[in-house]
């Protein structure tokens, strides 16, 4: 039963904004609450925040609902604070080509917005139609163009904090070369809403590539040594690829229906220059590989699908099949290792496996469907076979019930207690998103 002062209180404190109330009824994936609200603006996050850390409260999360999924332990939380209907643009600067804007926001609708402008930010997460710009952030979320620009890390100049006390602080600035204080940005990027609430974000853009195109290398005899071998030359090259992804047989036979282990080479830049990066490639295609090059809008509708391939958590799923998502960090040429080992292991259990892996900066994502046991076995099996690696598993996502039996975040880290100490500072009562990050903080 929802607490009828609490609920009161809240549409008090929240005055005309949109105040809905859910029954406790959980969700598969978790990461819900027994009351959502939906601010409009600053003032009336803060103030929620202060009531709630006042009062004893805990409270979840959410933009676009993508990553419900992603750690956690707790299936409902006194409050859902939605930053749904917190969204637009506050500032754009097109000569300096930064823009400041609500973490609500929807992340292609930001692409869409810069486009006319001939710029774009220089990001590429899961589900971008849904995904906000706070919860990229947030989760620290890239994609295979990590490889040429990097992560959120890279984007982000500046950014307005809400404590859980209701404080509001701003970390960075507004200009690219700010170079004042600590780079506090970084702690609040990827620590999964744990220190703050960001309510406002400024990235620096950069301008949007004349003409691109994409190359899909597929390695019939599927051999190692020889992927291995063009990836370091093309690595070694002049060239400059905007990814260099290695997708496993499975994964490339639903995006290109040729079941081959396949690279994915991206170009971006004037139109000149990429058909001469592409000839480059020709040149040093390996014997026994088949070429595809697609064109620039070929290559943007094979993105545009390649991004909805990992689990929704805007989605319930069918309870028939449980499906999870890990990112494997290791030396970006472990990554044929580890897409290697998710294709063996797809043949020895009985379960579905896709797989795509950055040969430029070593982060895969492993995609598994199956039972809940076979699943969570194949997480323990991946996660011994990348320790020895010297790399980590992180499931980011898996129903609420597995969650709770594995350990998402892996072992907690030698530098732990910095982590600790940093959340006890500044969330004593652990009222934001308990129990989301690194050791159950």
């Amino acid at each position: 039963m929802l607490a009828t002062e609490f609920l009161s209180e809240l549409k008090a404190i929240l005055r005309d904004s949109h105040v809905q109330v859910e029954e406790d009824v959980g969700h598969p994936l978790g990461n819900s609450g027994r009351i959502t609200v939906y601010p409009q603006s600053e003032e009336e996050i803060s103030n929620v925040l202060m009531y709630a850390d006042n009062h004893g409260k805990k409270v979840t999360i959410a933009g676009g609902g993508t990553k419900r999924g992603f750690g956690g332990g707790t299936e409902v939380a006194d409050l859902l604070l939605s930053l749904a209907e917190y969204k637009g643009v506050v500032e754009h600067n097109v000569g300096d080509m930064t823009l400041t804007v609500k973490a609500g926001t929807p992340f292609q609708s930001l692409q869409e917005y810069l486009a006319e402008y001939n710029q774009m930010i220089a990001l590429d997460p899961i589900w971008p139609e849904y995904a906000t710009i706070g919860g990229v952030i947030a989760a620290n979320d890239s994609g295979p163009k990590r490889f040429r620009y990097g992560s959120a890390r890279d984007s982000v100049i500046g950014m307005r904090i809400v404590y859980p006390n209701g404080t509001i602080i701003r970390s960075g600035g507004k200009v690219v070369k700010n170079v004042a204080g600590y780079d506090m940005n970084k702690l609040f990027i990827g620590s999964m809403g744990t220190l703050g609430v960001i309510s406002e974000v400024t990235l620096k853009l950069r301008p949007l590539p004349k003409y691109e195109s994409l190359i899909l290398l597929s390695f019939q005899e599927g051999k190692m040594e020889e992927i291995r071998a063009f990836a370091v030359e093309l690595l070694d090259s002049l060239m400059e690829p905007t990814s260099l992804e290695l997708l496993s047989p499975s994964l490339s036979e639903r995006l290109t229906g040729n079941h081959a282990y396949t690279v994915a080479i991206s170009f971006e830049d004037v139109e000149s220059a990429v058909h001469y990066q592409e000839n480059f490639v020709k040149r040093i295609q390996p014997a026994k590989t088949n070429i595809t090059i697609l064109p620039l809008k070929e290559a943007r509708a094979f993105w545009k699908q390649f991004y909805t391939i990992a689990p929704n958590g805007r989605e319930s799923g069918n309870s028939n099949e449980i499906e999870a998502a890990l990112k494997i960090g290791v030396v970006n040429l472990d990554a044929l290792q580890v897409i290697k080992a998710s294709h063996i292991l797809q043949d020895a259990m009985n379960i579905a496996v896709e797989a795509h892996g950055g040969l430029g900066h070593g982060l895969c994502q492993i995609y598994i469907k199956g039972t809940g046991e076979e699943v969570v076995a194949a997480i323990e099996r991946l996660r011994q076979f990348v320790i020895p690696l010297g790399g980590y598993v992180i499931v980011k996502h898996l129903p609420l019930a597995l969650r709770q039996k594995v350990e998402v975040w892996g072992e907690k880290p030698s530098y732990f207690f910095l982590l600790e100490g940093i959340k006890t500072k500044i969330d004593p009562h652990s009222t934001l998103n308990h129990g989301r990050f690194v050791g159950g903080i």
